[in-house]
């Protein structure tokens, strides 16, 4: 088993989800030597995730067409609620696909709740993606925070952002 996690922003753009695609896929083909899509893949794969729009849903959505696994964190008890109405259906459809649900003790999903789940991520990696603009985080617990942790636990980061793009 490899188990990759992910961490990235949220809000992504049409034109950078796009190239964001493309990446993860050119970088999930190594876990699918056979080059099988559509859930005929390895099942060698395990993607963490805590499934918030944008990077995290993107990367689940391609784990799973890889023919690997999800495993979902959810940082607080009212997580899903701070979502965008139009994303709560895909958090709902790719939580009821996960063959593992770990749920953080926290109520508000606040910062401290966000990087809480993002160190048990890292716990249970054996490398990261992020999905990053190469900028500082915007509050405690953000993707560059995720970084920084990671490279401090040696977890290796495969960073992937579109040349040029900024974020929103």
């Amino acid at each position: 088993m490899v188990n990759v996690g992910i961490t990235g922003h949220r809000g992504l753009s049409a034109e950078i989800t796009a190239q964001v695609s493309s990446t993860l896929d050119f970088l999930l083909s190594d876990y699918d030597p056979e080059g099988l899509l559509g859930g005929q893949g390895t099942a060698d794969l395990v993607g963490l995730t805590c499934l918030a729009d944008g990077a995290d849903t993107l990367f689940a959505d391609h784990v799973l067409a890889f023919g690997g696994q999800i495993e979902a964190i959810v940082p607080a008890t009212k997580y899903r609620a701070g979502f965008p109405e139009e994303h709560q259906r895909d958090f709902d459809r790719l939580l009821t696909q996960a063959n593992e649900v770990h749920r953080l003790d926290f109520t508000e999903s606040d910062s401290e709740a966000h990087m809480a789940a993002s160190v048990l991520m890292l716990s249970l990696v054996t490398q990261l993606i992020a999905v990053w603009d190469g900028q500082p985080s915007r509050g405690y617990g953000g993707t560059a925070d995720v970084v920084a942790e990671a490279k401090r636990r040696n977890i290796p980061v495969h960073v992937v952002w579109p040349a040029g793009a900024t974020r929103p």
